[in-house]
């Protein structure tokens, strides 16, 4: 009877070992204290009223904020936080900013279209006085049609470099615009100091300019323009006076021609007729007669003292404009840093 009663004992306290280590397995989110209770006899028992459901949640909690404390992250969040990264909003700037990119835009898109009108002028006066076609192309360096040229297609790169460069928020054009705004900022200043210091020696080589455009008036059309508006506009004739025209070989006085003795419409007191058509022949003899007599016909005056005196008049009104535009290239300058600094800030939180 004794041996009995001892195995059934011994059989009933391996069964409870065993039970209490399968609990143990199959609730592998147990705290380790909660696991160690089964074989301590204290905290959790088999068959306890705590709910298991309850004791795994905690545990479950706990794993959480030891992997939060211990920067234990879990790899496949990881791999998806680097592969979906936060977007970056380059469009999303301050009132600052938004204001600097849309002035920069519009003040560059009014320049984009005034080089376009200026390049588009270019070309019709290159195509209309036929400077393209074969016979004449060796003269087209000294075109002066060839300079509005290259001003509007240079003024239309810039403008349009720099409007898109601030629309798109493109650092290669913002580049370029503010390279190119630089170098006509120094021009600007070398050309003003330039005809302070030296304006004795650029009115004089105006004057030998407008000496040759007398000698190649008729078989220059671009001298013949330039000296038709210059006396015009001036109301003048010739470089000192009415006299230089006698260096032209067709009105001079020695001519067979039927311009002999004579000077263009452009030097007459009323060179159009009926108020619309040109009078080319208004200045016919006007060399030839005494000058009480040529005064009613024609201006006597030369361009070079009525050019000076215009420049003097018009002194203050030219260095404004001057300074205007400096302060636009200036200020667009300044624009264009602005937005490539926060350019480059937003690249840097990448």
């Amino acid at each position: 009877m004794k041996l009995k009663t001892v195995w059934e004992r011994v059989t009933r306290a391996l069964s409870s070992g065993k039970m209490e280590e399968a609990s143990s397995e199959d609730s592998p989110l147990l705290p380790t204290e909660s696991r160690t209770s089964h074989f301590s006899g204290k905290g959790v028992e088999h068959g306890s009223s705590k709910d298991l459901k309850t004791v795994n949640i905690q545990a479950a909690s706990e794993d959480e904020r030891y992997s939060t404390d211990y920067g234990d992250s879990d790899p496949s969040l990881e791999k998806q936080h680097l592969l979906d990264p936060q977007p970056q909003q380059l469009n999303a700037c301050n009132p600052e900013s938004c204001c600097a990119k849309y002035i920069l835009f519009f003040s560059n898109f009014g320049f984009s279209v005034l080089g376009l009108l200026t390049l588009g002028v270019g070309i019709w006066g290159l195509i209309d006085k036929e400077s393209l076609i074969w016979e004449r192309i060796q003269h087209l360096g000294s075109d002066p049609m060839l300079f509005v040229v290259l001003l509007g297609f240079v003024m239309t790169v810039v403008s349009v470099a720099g409007s898109m460069g601030a629309l798109r928020e493109n650092a290669c054009l913002l580049k370029f615009f503010t390279i190119a705004v630089v170098v006509f900022v120094v021009l600007q200043v070398l050309s003003g100091i330039v005809l302070y210091t030296l304006s004795a020696q650029i009115g004089k080589s105006l004057g030998g300019f407008m000496q040759l455009a007398i000698t190649r008036y008729q078989d220059d059309a671009d001298m013949k323009f330039i000296m038709d508006e210059i006396q015009m506009g001036l109301e003048c004739c010739g470089v000192e006076s009415y006299q230089d025209w006698k260096l032209n070989p067709y009105f001079n006085c020695s001519s067979p021609g039927a311009n002999a003795c004579g000077v263009p419409f452009s030097c007459c007191i009323d060179p159009l007729q009926n108020g619309t058509v040109a009078n080319t022949q208004c200045g016919f003899g006007a060399l030839g007669t005494e000058e009480m007599v040529a005064q009613s016909l024609v201006y006597l005056g030369g361009c070079m003292s009525q050019l000076t005196r215009w420049v003097s008049r018009n002194l203050g009104l030219l260095g404004t404009a001057a300074a205007v535009l400096l302060v636009l290239e200036i200020v667009s300058l300044l624009l264009a840093t602005r937005l490539l600094g926060d350019i480059d800030l937003i690249k840097s939180q990448w």
